[in-house]
């Protein structure tokens, strides 16, 4: 049996919506966070050294990072998914693999540093401080995103959106293990403050993403994805 050490409102959310996709039966273990840090609980150290969602454990197995993950579930049970779901892992050496290759990197290795960055210069003014510092601390930050995260997150949309402006999903007419790892930043890019009118590609991607009945009951099971500031 699967068993899902789930965060929430964490990346984990992602491993939940391809679970439900395979129709694998799973245990879900759901972790707290610390209501005044928003860190993870030391509890989940027992389970992995590094004390971070996702973790799976399957049998003798333990896996973490979600991207790893996803690899795994999909090597281990992909094949005898059907339908829409035959091509969780294009074939190698096709565009298709190669852009799913590219976009299973792209989820953690650009966007989402400047997705986490945001997020962290938007929690400080609101953090426990001396009330002569907190205006600094708001002027400060808003500098630092205006000016340097904003033009990355904006850039990442806008990039997002000429290609999905030419493909329904990220490694083209297929749903693939891309579109899983790419769906939590999706989410956090559509949902942190920024203007998401130009690109309604970005935007139809999530319609049909949270559409999904597999998507739904992930939902169902882990809770929201994004957390409320």
């Amino acid at each position: 049996m699967i068993t899902v050490h789930h965060l929430e409102t964490s990346r984990s959310q992602r491993v939940l919506w391809l679970l439900e996709e395979l129709g694998l039966p799973y245990e879900l273990k759901v972790y707290a966070r610390d209501p005044r840090s928003r860190l993870a609980p030391p509890e989940l150290k027992k389970i992995h050294p590094l004390g971070k969602s996702p973790v799976i454990t399957d049998g003798d197995e333990t896996i973490a990072e979600s991207g790893a993950i996803i690899e795994y579930l999909a090597e281990r049970y992909g094949a005898q998914a059907g339908g829409e779901l035959a091509q969780l892992v294009p074939k190698p050496g096709t565009p298709a693999h190669r852009q799913c290759r590219f976009w299973m990197h792209y989820a953690e290795g650009s966007l989402m540093n400047w997705l986490v960055m945001k997020l962290v210069f938007i929690s400080i003014p609101r953090q426990p401080m001396p009330f002569f510092v907190k205006p600094i601390a708001r002027q400060l930050c808003a500098k630092v995103i205006e000016r340097l995260i904003e033009p990355n997150v904006l850039g990442a949309l806008a990039f997002m959106e000429d290609h999905l402006s030419r493909n329904p999903w990220f490694a083209g007419e297929a749903l693939s293990i891309a579109d899983f790892q790419m769906s939590f930043a999706v989410e956090a890019a559509l949902t942190r403050g920024t203007d998401t009118t130009p690109y309604p590609h970005v935007r139809a991607f999530r319609d049909r993403m949270n559409a999904r009945p597999a998507y739904q009951r992930a939902l169902q099971r882990g809770g929201p994805v994004i957390a409320k500031l």
